[in-house]
Protein backbone atom coordinates (compact mmCIF):
# COMPACT_ATOMS: atom_id res chain seq x y z
CA UNK A 1 0.00 0.00 0.00
CA UNK A 2 1.18 3.59 -0.54
CA UNK A 3 2.73 5.31 2.49
CA UNK A 4 0.59 8.85 1.39
CA UNK A 5 3.08 10.91 4.11
CA UNK A 6 5.54 9.62 1.39
CA UNK A 7 7.84 12.61 0.97
CA UNK A 8 8.52 12.05 -2.55
CA UNK A 9 6.09 13.83 -4.88
CA UNK A 10 4.57 12.63 -8.42
CA UNK A 11 3.15 13.66 -11.33
CA UNK A 12 0.14 11.75 -12.74
CA UNK A 13 -0.85 12.85 -16.23
CA UNK A 14 -3.93 11.52 -17.70
CA UNK A 15 -4.92 12.19 -21.31
CA UNK A 16 -7.63 11.41 -23.28
CA UNK A 17 -11.04 11.78 -25.31
CA UNK A 18 -13.82 13.34 -23.94
CA UNK A 19 -15.85 11.51 -22.00
CA UNK A 20 -13.49 8.73 -21.38
CA UNK A 21 -14.03 9.46 -17.63
CA UNK A 22 -10.78 11.39 -17.18
CA UNK A 23 -12.11 13.67 -14.55
CA UNK A 24 -13.55 10.95 -11.94
CA UNK A 25 -10.31 8.92 -12.63
CA UNK A 26 -8.60 11.72 -12.02
CA UNK A 27 -10.45 12.86 -9.04
CA UNK A 28 -10.53 9.51 -7.03
CA UNK A 29 -6.77 9.30 -7.65
CA UNK A 30 -6.12 12.73 -5.95
CA UNK A 31 -7.99 12.16 -3.25
CA UNK A 32 -6.79 8.56 -3.08
CA UNK A 33 -3.06 10.15 -2.72
CA UNK A 34 -3.97 13.33 -0.92
CA UNK A 35 -2.57 14.65 -4.28
CA UNK A 36 -4.06 18.22 -6.15
CA UNK A 37 -6.90 17.37 -8.63
CA UNK A 38 -6.47 19.88 -11.45
CA UNK A 39 -8.72 19.69 -14.37
CA UNK A 40 -7.61 21.69 -17.68
CA UNK A 41 -10.25 21.07 -19.61
CA UNK A 42 -12.44 23.63 -16.85
CA UNK A 43 -9.60 26.07 -17.66
CA UNK A 44 -9.85 25.95 -21.41
CA UNK A 45 -14.04 25.58 -20.94
CA UNK A 46 -13.66 28.92 -18.66
CA UNK A 47 -11.22 30.58 -21.38
CA UNK A 48 -14.17 30.02 -23.43
CA UNK A 49 -16.68 31.45 -21.84
CA UNK A 50 -15.02 34.51 -21.65
CA UNK A 51 -14.33 34.86 -25.55
CA UNK A 52 -18.01 34.24 -26.07
CA UNK A 53 -19.02 36.99 -23.12
CA UNK A 54 -16.72 39.65 -24.35
CA UNK A 55 -17.25 38.45 -28.36
CA UNK A 56 -13.60 38.00 -29.18
CA UNK A 57 -13.12 37.95 -32.41
CA UNK A 58 -10.88 34.57 -32.52
CA UNK A 59 -9.35 36.05 -35.88
CA UNK A 60 -8.09 39.35 -34.40
CA UNK A 61 -4.66 38.36 -33.02
CA UNK A 62 -4.77 41.62 -31.35
CA UNK A 63 -8.19 41.01 -29.02
CA UNK A 64 -7.10 37.71 -28.29
CA UNK A 65 -3.84 38.90 -26.58
CA UNK A 66 -5.49 41.64 -25.11
CA UNK A 67 -8.61 39.11 -23.89
CA UNK A 68 -5.88 36.41 -22.33
CA UNK A 69 -4.80 39.14 -20.00
CA UNK A 70 -8.05 40.22 -18.91
CA UNK A 71 -8.52 36.32 -18.23
CA UNK A 72 -7.46 34.96 -14.66
CA UNK A 73 -8.59 31.34 -14.06
CA UNK A 74 -8.28 29.87 -10.62
CA UNK A 75 -9.47 26.41 -9.79
CA UNK A 76 -10.45 26.04 -5.62
CA UNK A 77 -11.78 23.31 -3.40
CA UNK A 78 -14.97 23.75 -2.05
CA UNK A 79 -17.71 22.09 -0.37
CA UNK A 80 -19.16 20.93 -3.14
CA UNK A 81 -16.27 19.63 -5.00
CA UNK A 82 -13.92 21.72 -7.22
CA UNK A 83 -15.00 25.00 -8.88
CA UNK A 84 -14.00 26.98 -11.66
CA UNK A 85 -13.59 30.51 -10.96
CA UNK A 86 -13.32 33.17 -13.68
CA UNK A 87 -12.07 36.74 -12.75
CA UNK A 88 -13.52 35.63 -9.23
CA UNK A 89 -16.87 34.26 -10.33
CA UNK A 90 -17.92 30.63 -9.72
CA UNK A 91 -18.85 29.93 -13.41
CA UNK A 92 -18.63 26.11 -12.87
CA UNK A 93 -22.53 25.21 -14.03
CA UNK A 94 -21.76 27.70 -17.02
CA UNK A 95 -18.95 26.01 -18.51
CA UNK A 96 -20.52 22.69 -18.50
CA UNK A 97 -23.32 23.40 -20.50
CA UNK A 98 -23.38 22.17 -24.62
CA UNK A 99 -23.14 26.15 -25.11
CA UNK A 100 -19.34 25.77 -24.27
CA UNK A 101 -19.13 22.22 -25.14
CA UNK A 102 -19.37 23.00 -29.11
CA UNK A 103 -16.87 25.87 -29.11
CA UNK A 104 -14.08 25.19 -27.06
CA UNK A 105 -12.49 22.62 -28.83
CA UNK A 106 -12.08 25.62 -31.44
CA UNK A 107 -10.67 28.14 -29.13
CA UNK A 108 -8.57 26.12 -27.13
CA UNK A 109 -6.92 25.52 -30.50
CA UNK A 110 -5.79 28.86 -30.61
CA UNK A 111 -1.88 28.89 -30.13
CA UNK A 112 -1.99 31.68 -28.06
CA UNK A 113 -4.57 30.43 -25.88
CA UNK A 114 -2.75 26.99 -25.46
CA UNK A 115 0.22 29.19 -24.84
CA UNK A 116 -1.28 31.04 -21.75
CA UNK A 117 -3.45 28.49 -20.20
CA UNK A 118 -0.11 25.68 -20.53
CA UNK A 119 1.87 27.99 -18.55
CA UNK A 120 -0.76 28.47 -15.82
CA UNK A 121 -0.85 24.48 -15.58
CA UNK A 122 2.88 24.41 -15.53
CA UNK A 123 2.91 26.90 -12.55
CA UNK A 124 0.21 24.85 -10.77
CA UNK A 125 2.34 21.66 -11.06
CA UNK A 126 5.93 23.56 -10.03
CA UNK A 127 5.89 20.99 -6.86
CA UNK A 128 4.47 18.26 -7.78
CA UNK A 129 2.09 16.35 -6.08
CA UNK A 130 -0.92 16.87 -8.92
CA UNK A 131 -3.01 14.66 -11.04
CA UNK A 132 -3.91 16.69 -14.36
CA UNK A 133 -5.86 15.22 -16.52
CA UNK A 134 -6.36 16.49 -20.35
CA UNK A 135 -5.36 16.25 -23.60
CA UNK A 136 -1.70 17.52 -23.82
CA UNK A 137 -0.64 16.45 -20.35
CA UNK A 138 1.68 13.93 -20.91
CA UNK A 139 3.23 15.20 -24.11
CA UNK A 140 2.94 19.11 -23.67
CA UNK A 141 2.50 20.33 -19.96
CA UNK A 142 4.44 17.91 -18.42
CA UNK A 143 5.95 15.39 -20.51
CA UNK A 144 8.63 14.98 -16.98
CA UNK A 145 5.65 13.48 -15.63
CA UNK A 146 6.47 9.86 -13.35
CA UNK A 147 3.28 8.51 -14.47
CA UNK A 148 1.54 8.82 -18.02
CA UNK A 149 -2.18 7.45 -18.52
CA UNK A 150 -3.85 7.76 -22.16
CA UNK A 151 -7.44 6.55 -21.49
CA UNK A 152 -9.96 5.29 -23.82
CA UNK A 153 -13.33 3.68 -24.54
CA UNK A 154 -15.93 3.06 -27.04
CA UNK A 155 -17.66 5.49 -29.11
CA UNK A 156 -20.91 3.71 -27.87
CA UNK A 157 -19.75 3.90 -23.81
CA UNK A 158 -18.37 7.69 -24.21
CA UNK A 159 -21.44 8.99 -26.12
CA UNK A 160 -23.89 7.43 -23.61
CA UNK A 161 -21.67 8.69 -20.59
CA UNK A 162 -21.84 12.24 -22.06
CA UNK A 163 -25.65 11.43 -22.47
CA UNK A 164 -26.30 10.22 -19.15
CA UNK A 165 -24.15 13.59 -17.48
CA UNK A 166 -26.15 16.26 -19.06
CA UNK A 167 -29.14 14.42 -18.84
CA UNK A 168 -28.39 14.13 -15.01
CA UNK A 169 -28.08 17.92 -15.06
CA UNK A 170 -31.25 18.67 -16.65
CA UNK A 171 -29.62 19.56 -20.24
CA UNK A 172 -32.16 18.09 -23.13
CA UNK A 173 -30.04 16.63 -26.02
CA UNK A 174 -30.83 13.68 -27.58
CA UNK A 175 -28.17 10.51 -28.30
CA UNK A 176 -27.51 11.96 -31.86
CA UNK A 177 -26.64 15.37 -31.04
CA UNK A 178 -24.28 14.38 -28.26
CA UNK A 179 -22.28 12.01 -30.95
CA UNK A 180 -21.83 14.52 -33.07
CA UNK A 181 -20.77 16.89 -30.54
CA UNK A 182 -18.01 14.15 -29.67
CA UNK A 183 -17.12 13.35 -33.03
CA UNK A 184 -16.74 17.45 -33.92
CA UNK A 185 -14.26 17.58 -30.67
CA UNK A 186 -12.08 14.77 -31.39
CA UNK A 187 -11.29 15.71 -34.60
CA UNK A 188 -10.54 19.18 -33.71
CA UNK A 189 -8.48 17.71 -30.52
CA UNK A 190 -6.30 15.39 -33.15
CA UNK A 191 -6.09 17.41 -35.98
CA UNK A 192 -5.34 20.75 -34.56
CA UNK A 193 -1.87 22.40 -35.30
CA UNK A 194 -0.39 23.34 -31.63
CA UNK A 195 -0.35 20.69 -28.96
CA UNK A 196 -3.16 17.81 -30.77
CA UNK A 197 -4.18 15.20 -28.87
CA UNK A 198 -2.29 11.67 -29.06
CA UNK A 199 -0.62 9.25 -26.84
CA UNK A 200 2.47 9.98 -25.11
CA UNK A 201 4.72 7.49 -26.50
CA UNK A 202 5.77 6.42 -23.02
CA UNK A 203 2.01 6.47 -21.76
CA UNK A 204 0.19 3.48 -20.58
CA UNK A 205 -3.16 2.98 -22.47
CA UNK A 206 -6.44 1.53 -20.25
CA UNK A 207 -9.67 1.08 -21.84
CA UNK A 208 -12.12 1.39 -19.13
CA UNK A 209 -15.42 0.54 -21.64
CA UNK A 210 -15.69 -1.77 -19.02
CA UNK A 211 -13.79 -1.02 -16.05
CA UNK A 212 -14.99 0.29 -12.85
CA UNK A 213 -13.46 3.22 -10.90
CA UNK A 214 -12.12 1.19 -8.83
CA UNK A 215 -10.43 -1.16 -11.03
CA UNK A 216 -9.04 2.04 -12.85
CA UNK A 217 -7.60 3.15 -9.47
CA UNK A 218 -6.24 -0.09 -8.62
CA UNK A 219 -4.41 -0.12 -11.50
CA UNK A 220 -2.96 3.20 -11.48
CA UNK A 221 -2.01 2.59 -7.56
CA UNK A 222 -0.37 -0.17 -8.43
CA UNK A 223 2.09 1.35 -11.58
CA UNK A 224 3.05 4.40 -8.69
CA UNK A 225 3.68 2.05 -5.98
CA UNK A 226 6.22 0.37 -8.57
CA UNK A 227 7.40 3.88 -9.79
CA UNK A 228 7.67 5.16 -5.81
CA UNK A 229 9.38 1.87 -5.02
CA UNK A 230 12.07 2.52 -8.14
CA UNK A 231 12.69 6.17 -6.97
CA UNK A 232 13.94 5.08 -3.30
CA UNK A 233 16.04 2.49 -4.64
CA UNK A 234 17.84 5.32 -7.06
CA UNK A 235 18.14 7.74 -4.37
Amino acid sequence: MIDQNEEIKIIIAIDGFSSCGKSTLAKALAQKLGYTYIDTGAMYRAASLYFLEQKIDTDNQSEIEKALKEIKIEINRSDQGMITLLNGKNVEDEIRSMRISNVVSEISAIPEVRKNIVAQQQLMGARKGIVMEGRDIGTVVFPEAEIKIFLTASPQIRVQRRYLELKNKGKNMTLQQVRKNLEKRDLLDSTRSHSPLRKAEDAIEIDNSQLSIDDQVDMILDLIQVKLLKTNTDL
